[in-house]
């Protein structure tokens, strides 16, 4: 892998030690703090954007300054879909920019032990290999529609290797597939497909349509990966990696749309009917992780799609539709 090795194998021992972990309320963030929790490591440092402002240089170095964490884990940025990265630009570049740089820096100066920086699988180019391996970074253009983001993420992967290189510090990047579960977003226009497909199968369940209607063909292969097998991947990784390399984290299964809608149909309990508006664009036809080099270290996912699916409706039901 290259770059300077470090033991960090007593993350999960020391149950005392202090974890930052910066973005808690997200459908990331959140995920994390529940393994940790599970795993007996208690004394979280955790900010809600109102207390500490990730953009702001010097709230971030009198945090670090007064609190002094042990371990950070950096699952905060500003994400959207689509629509909000082609109207926000200049917010995707920045505000990530920024995040990072402030943590990432703050983290070393202030005597973190081990950092690990979570980035996107958007970071590879738009017409990478399939699967995508991790070597694939840097060798062509990106999506259009999403390169503020990425070009943010991917200087983050490249600042904690920057930091490795230079000082001997153990920063670690991680890159997740298509994540979904308990705190997703599920607005009308700006979620992803998963969510906007549960949200669209019970309006539809509840209004007692006979229809819904989808974009495409239903052809296009994505691979989706539930956020508490993202957390668990977390957890091995600040246990057991320290590498130059960034990780891919996904699941390694791969499911048409139409798969994927008729097991969210499923899940839902909605009982019409399924049409595909193939007048509409499809989009990629191809997107999966090669994640061959992190399932090599021992880390496997646990949750199959049906089930993340139904643990994922049942929380929809009970915080976003009760609300």
């Amino acid at each position: 892998m290259g770059g300077p090795s470090h033991d960090s194998s007593d993350f999960l021992t020391d149950k005392s030690a202090k974890i930052f972990v910066a973005g808690h309320r997200g459908l990331v963030g959140s995920a994390i703090v529940r393994k940790l929790q599970s795993h007996g490591l208690t004394n979280l440092i955790l900010r809600s954007h109102s207390e500490l402002d990730l953009t702001r240089q010097s709230d971030v170095d009198s945090f670090f300054a007064a609190e002094k964490p042990q371990y950070v884990i950096l699952a905060a940025a500003k994400v959207g879909g689509i629509h909000a990265n082609n109207t926000y630009p200049a917010d995707f570049i920045a505000i990530n920019l920024q995040i990072q740089t402030n943590v990432i820096d703050s983290s070393f100066r202030h005597g973190v032990k081990k950092l690990l920086f979570l980035g996107s699988s958007c970071i590879y180019p738009k017409l990478a290999p399939q699967p995508i391996p991790e070597n694939a970074l840097l060798t062509g253009p990106l999506e259009p529609t999403n390169e503020w983001y990425a070009i943010a993420k991917i200087s983050g992967i490249k600042m904690c290797q920057a930091y490795r290189i230079q000082y001997n510090w153990d920063a670690i990047s991680g890159m997740p597939t298509n994540l979904y579960g308990p705190n997703d977003n599920f607005h009308p226009e700006n979620s992803h497909v998963l969510p906007a497909l549960m949200r669209r199968f019970h309006e539809a369940k509840v209004n007692k349509a006979k229809e819904v209607v989808v974009w495409g063909t239903g052809s296009p292969l994505r691979e989706f990966l539930h956020v508490d097998d993202l957390a668990d991947a977390v957890v091995f990784l600040m246990d057991k990696y320290s590498g130059l390399e960034h990780l891919n984290v996904g699941s390694g299964k791969e499911v048409t749309i139409k798969e994927l809608a008729e097991l969210v149909k499923e899940a839902v309990g909605f009982e019409g009917e399924l049409v595909w508006d193939t007048s509409k664009p499809d989009g990629t036809p191809r997107k999966l992780m090669d994640s061959s080099k992190l399932l090599g270290l021992g880390w496997m996912p646990k949750i199959s799609l049906k089930d993340g699916l139904v643990d994922t409706y049942k929380w929809y039901v009970e915080n976003v539709v009760k609300q």
